[in-house]
């Protein structure tokens, strides 16, 4: 069974840059590409069909797709024991807190140069977190938590509700049924005790939709 590193960003440039430090760090590793969240996803299935083991993704967090720190924590619960570390333009003290909160091992911006970017990478594979940033905001924190252990199709079928989508349209986007996501809307409400648009709202917040990259 090989490795491989996946590499999240619609950049193709920065995709290739970010290639070229991986192959400095770990040349003997399948180096694997996506430019969207969906095809991401796609990738790391790909990858554990062909019985390759994922030992790293590279991950912009503004990407086709993907919405504040919606991909990190997709790609956490698709892969929960595969490091992720971000590497984005994100500006604000707390990106590096939040973004741990999802389940990223770290975060680096991307004006960082190749030798810091080799640097994270070669620390992230050796299981080992990069600096940290500032604290998260504490009103956020347990609804962050939270958020991050739902299941793959609950963070869909939640950010397609905090997208104003109705179940029909959700229904379609996913390929399942309408009460398929009303089963999934009432587990979501259960885990994240969400009554109201105050409560969504919370949600929303901690999820990074406002976030300007």
């Amino acid at each position: 069974m090989g490795s491989a590193i996946l590499i999240a960003d619609d950049h193709p440039l920065y995709r290739q840059a970010l290639h070229l430090a991986v192959s400095r760090v770990r040349p003997e590793a399948r180096v694997v590409e996506a430019g969207t969240l969906a095809a991401a996803a796609r990738m790391v299935e790909e990858v554990r069909s062909v019985g390759d083991g994922l030992d790293l993704i590279l991950l912009d967090l503004k990407m086709p797709g993907a919405v504040g720190y919606s991909g990190i924590a997709l790609l956490h619960a698709e892969c929960p024991g595969v490091p992720i570390l971000v590497v984005s333009s994100a500006e604000g003290a707390a990106a590096a807190g939040e973004a741990r909160a999802f389940g990223a091992i770290g975060f680096l911006r991307k004006d960082s140069d190749l030798g810091a970017i080799e640097a994270a990478i070669a620390k992230a594979l050796n299981g080992r977190a990069a600096p940290a940033g500032a604290p998260a905001d504490a009103e956020l924190a347990p609804v962050r938590e939270t958020v991050a252990k739902l299941t793959p199709t609950e963070l869909k079928v939640l950010l397609a509700v905090l997208d104003g989508q109705l179940n029909k349209q959700i229904a379609h986007g996913l390929g399942i049924s309408e009460a398929t996501v009303k089963a999934h809307m009432t587990v979501i409400m259960r885990k994240l005790d969400v009554r109201n648009r105050t409560q969504a709202a919370l949600v929303a917040r901690s999820l990074g939709l406002d976030l300007r990259h």
